[in-house]
């Protein structure tokens, strides 16, 4: 009995002694996949931000040593009129081109969630603007809202509205710059809540329509609580890619007219490889990284406390 109960245990410990080497080999090999894009990541990304962080504190051109100012750059910009401008800007922008994101790409993909001939084909045709280079798409979108002979305004003019100078208006340079990374940005999210209305499991459907529930009543008490974290996945990238606006801005606008296209990341490309005033660049992208940040911080904050409630 004892013999049995010896063996029996020897046994177990034999094949722990083996599912734990497993383990460890498993891990050895995981960290020797990963250990290259950490290296790459360190070299390329995480000494750059280091450096920059340092750059911050300088007054450096490029073409001179780095003179150490301390909190000099920091304390320009709580003066700074035009850094000021780019982040009401960018707020502006955001207010109107992350909600607009959420329900354009929401509404396109509840329509294409149907096993109907050509869905396919149109999928692909909402996806392909989001392949296409941002700069070669704000070339083209140039021409389109060109007050004289763009297509907008044509179509304007046959329904007698006469169509304003797209980007060379204050009032309207944003919303042409909203209306163009709308048009690149949708079709990326539309499949992203595909995804997420897949994952919807089609019994909650069928046992709400057993009770008598009607499509508005499906759509807000099964489809959007199960598409939330969908919905603050996108929110969460939206906003962030919303903060970090540039290509369409420099290529479109240059800014302007005036100010009123100026962001903060096209701020920093102007101070740093223009101006090259690199230390007071780097001040501003690590002011615009603390923003992003606090945001970030924010809505994850209020999203856990809803879920939690």
């Amino acid at each position: 009995m004892l013999l049995t109960y010896a063996t029996a245990h020897a046994d177990k410990r034999t094949k722990a002694g083996k599912s734990h080497k497993l383990g460890y080999y498993q891990a050895i090999m995981g960290y020797l996949f990963i250990a290259p894009s950490v290296v790459l990541f360190i070299i390329f990304t995480g000494i750059p931000i280091i450096n920059a962080f340092y750059l911050s504190f300088t007054n450096y051109d490029v073409l001179s040593t780095a003179e150490w100012v301390g909190l000099r750059n920091y304390k320009k910009l709580l003066g700074d009129e035009t850094f000021l401008t780019s982040l009401k800007n960018i707020l502006f922008y955001v207010a109107m081109y992350v909600p607009l994101m959420i329900i354009c790409s929401l509404v396109i993909a509840l329509a294409l969630n149907r096993k109907l001939p050509g869905t396919n084909l149109f999928r692909t045709v909402y996806y392909i603007p989001g392949l296409t280079s941002s700069i070669a798409a704000s070339t083209v979108w140039m021409w389109i809202l060109n007050p004289e002979y763009g297509l907008l305004n044509q179509i304007l003019s046959y329904v007698g509205i006469v169509g304003p100078a797209w980007l060379a208006n204050t009032s309207t340079a944003m919303i042409s710059i909203v209306m163009v990374t709308l048009w690149q940005g949708i079709g990326g999210n539309m499949v992203i809540y595909l995804a997420g209305l897949q994952g919807i499991p089609n019994i909650l459907y069928e046992s709400a329509k057993l009770d008598g529930a009607n499509k508005w009543q499906l759509f807000f008490y099964i489809t959007l609580p199960g598409l939330r974290p969908t919905t603050f996945f996108i929110f969460i990238m939206s906003m962030i890619g919303s903060f970090q606006l540039f290509d369409q801005a420099f290529a479109m606008t240059q800014g302007g007219p005036g100010y009123a296209t100026t962001t903060p990341v096209y701020l920093i490309y102007n101070e740093g490889f223009n101006q090259l005033n690199m230390g007071y660049a780097s001040a501003m992208a690590f002011v615009l990284f603390v923003i992003i940040l606090a945001f970030s911080f924010l809505n994850f904050r209020l999203n856990s406390s809803e879920q939690e409630g």
